[in-house]
């Protein structure tokens, strides 16, 4: 049977990763000790920084706001899997559908725009470092984060409502634990051709950018710590950028390989398996990757959990 035009569907259904009943107690279990481990990670950081006036500078404010925007990515995908798996259900409405593909587009273009921010931030500091707190003033740090907030709400709203105007077939399986954008125009019958555009246009601009102004910056850090005489002072200064550079690293390498392979191996699967590590695992790390080598934020988390900082 052909599959025909339903532009009334009513719902989706999440494949997951693994029909197997047996797996499906390890895989509950996996995700839901990531997703409590990130949040409370997270949480923790926007915490130690509230909490502690030394770590009110641009650097830890913009950490805190990618913690909370990390905090929001993983709860807009993971507690609805939970369900679904807890549940035995792959049922998903097409409102919840459409609103979290839209949330998903919103915190993803966040963290890169994020990333950017910080990047830019670390530049100034030591590429200017006598004219950090004129540049890096709050009124400067709450506009890049207000305008970060805005291209992703416009980025978002765009593609949410070009899907809106799509009509689905009554095809609805989706080879994900979420709600895709590229997997749901897969499962269009009527001409994908824009959109399609549209999604690898705003991914060249947005993603593109931000990544080019983050290359840009650490280009530009590299040819100042190698202008340092001292090895000490070297790697005193790198170690003041080496945690954001690792999770830059694990953002766009993972998001990059994912699009990547899926694009040569056309497996929704294997994309789906590869999605979890930027979906799940990068922000799970990144609060142990900020706190591990930052003397401040390990001072601060101790006080906020009652131990004695050494």
């Amino acid at each position: 049977m052909e599959p025909g035009n339903d532009t009334q569907i009513s719902k989706f259904l999440l494949l997951g990763f693994s029909e197997e009943p047996e797996l499906q107690p390890l895989i509950f279990g996996l995700f839901l000790s990531m997703y409590l481990i990130s949040v409370l990670g997270n949480l923790l950081i926007i915490l130690a920084v509230s909490s502690d006036s030394h770590l009110h500078m641009p650097m830890y404010f913009f950490l805190s706001n990618l913690s909370l925007v990390d905090i929001y990515f993983t709860s807009t995908t993971i507690p609805k899997m939970l369900w679904n798996t807890q549940t035995q259900s792959k049922v998903i409405s097409y409102e919840d559908c459409i609103t979290q593909m839209h949330f998903f587009i919103l915190f993803a273009g966040l963290d890169n725009f994020l990333l950017a921010v910080m990047a830019y931030d670390r530049f100034v500091a030591i590429c200017h470092p006598l004219h950090y707190t004129v540049i890096m003033n709050h009124r400067l740090c709450g506009l890049l984060v207000l305008m970060s907030w805005i291209m992703s709400v416009l980025n978002s709203l765009l593609q949410t409502s070009m899907v809106l105007g799509l009509s689905f077939c009554t095809e609805v399986e989706i080879p994900h634990f979420f709600c895709e954008l590229s997997d749901m125009v897969q499962l269009v019958c009527s001409d994908t051709f824009l959109n399609n555009l549209m999604i690898y246009l705003t991914a060249m601009l947005l993603a593109g950018a931000s990544l080019a102004g983050i290359l840009y910056s650490y280009s530009k850090i590299v040819s100042s710590i190698r202008g340092i005489s001292s090895a000490q002072g070297k790697y005193k200064t790198f170690s003041t950028c080496a945690s954001h550079l690792l999770v830059v690293c694990l953002f766009y390498c993972t998001l990059l390989g994912v699009y990547l392979s899926s694009a040569a191996t056309q497996s929704s699967h294997s994309s789906a398996v590869a999605s979890v590590i930027y979906t799940v695992v990068t922000p799970m790390l990144n609060p142990f990757i900020y706190s591990l080598r930052n003397r401040d934020i390990k001072r601060a988390l101790k006080r906020i959990v009652g131990v004695p900082a050494m």
